[in-house]
């Protein structure tokens, strides 16, 4: 089943091709050879699947506290400088300082009440008592699309709206990033209920102002940018969830975020649907801008063998990006349920 947005234009180059794919633009009746193989599929799919809501979101809320974001026994050692968690755990804080007493670590002493004292000072720190959770969102155009499931962007808003209740139960601050092509919000990391409303009526309210963008329009940077702003903000101690199909990610961003990732805890979400994956069998079909269309021949096997490879290649990419950083890697089908997946991923991730 394919779902049509003519607001938006998401854009898969085929390799070795002269041409950009609008895949959201993709004409039903030429395609509707495209029968859903995956199961949890609903044939009479509704607005739901290419737009959320308010109430849908807060809904969430009741099911949130079925996720863990970090084992309760999250605690670093003095003598290593290590975190014991799977993650890296809360930001250390300044508690108190004292006398010295054998064992603690010349590293924290304090030099100044030393020499005030003439006695040796020891710093002594603490777990911060909260932690910020900053959701990283993708409204940019290609997550405006979906042949199965629900759209890209439905997915993102329904795990980030998760991740946000699920920040709230755990008493902890909520901040965002949303961004598409052309605008960006943030929301500076606050605790409370309101903060988690505030937060999913961007998700909902975001892609009405998102205006129609046209190729020469699309800003291959905007993902870089966000990933800047990101860390001009992210305190360290931070725990921080990429939420995106990780399109144009260049080495540039790709530098920005291992500098964030050197002091805070980071989940890649990675959504993809069915058909950036592996092309429709073979045949001629017929693709829509609503401006023009162009015709796929599947038919083709070395183009075939070359889109699918194109795709694998971004996955193992992001794969070895997420091992050489120690980044958690989750990988998202628009057909999975984001419930489950952020459950499973993130309890086998406390279990390693």
């Amino acid at each position: 089943m394919v779902f049509l947005d003519l607001r938006k234009v998401a854009l898969w180059k085929i390799p070795n091709s002269q041409f950009p794919i609008p895949t959201t633009m993709l004409n039903f009746n030429d395609l509707k050879r495209l029968k859903p193989k995956t199961k949890g599929i609903d044939k009479s799919i509704g607005d739901e699947a290419v737009r959320v809501t308010v109430q849908a979101l807060i809904r969430l809320n009741q099911t949130a506290t079925a996720i863990s974001l970090w084992p309760p026994t999250t605690i670093r050692t003095q003598q290593s400088g290590h975190y014991l968690s799977a993650f890296k755990g809360r930001g250390m804080e300044f508690d108190e300082v004292r006398p010295y007493q054998p064992g603690d670590d010349m590293r924290h002493l304090d030099w100044r009440v030393t020499a005030r004292t003439g006695k040796v000072h020891t710093k002594l720190f603490r777990e911060e008592r909260e932690r910020s959770v900053f959701l990283w969102v993708d409204y940019r155009a290609p997550m405006f699309f979906a042949t199965r499931g629900v759209f890209k962007s439905v997915f993102a808003a329904r795990a980030a709206a998760l991740l946000a209740w699920t920040t709230h139960h755990h008493n902890d601050r909520v901040g965002g990033f949303i961004f598409s092509d052309t605008l960006h919000h943030e929301l500076k990391p606050q605790r409370g209920k309101a903060q988690v409303l505030h937060f999913i009526k961007q998700l909902v309210e975001m892609p009405d102002k998102i205006a129609p963008v046209q190729r020469e329009q699309i800003d291959k940077e905007s993902a870089l940018h966000a990933l800047v702003r990101l860390r001009r903000v992210a305190h360290p101690g931070s725990l921080i969830f990429l939420i995106s199909d990780f399109r144009n990610l260049n080495a540039q961003a790709e530098s920005h975020l291992m500098q964030i990732a050197r002091h805070n805890d980071v989940v890649m979400l990675f959504i993809y649907d069915a058909l950036e994956n592996q092309l429709p069998p073979k045949g001629s079909y017929r693709l829509s801008d609503g401006e023009g269309d162009i015709t796929l021949n599947t038919a083709n096997q070395q183009l075939v063998k070359n889109y699918h490879n194109r795709f694998m290649q971004h996955k193992a990419h992001l794969q070895e990006l997420a091992q050489r950083h120690r980044l958690l890697l989750l990988h998202c089908a628009t057909t999975d349920d984001p419930l489950t997946q952020l459950q499973h991923g993130l309890g086998r991730h406390h279990k390693r």
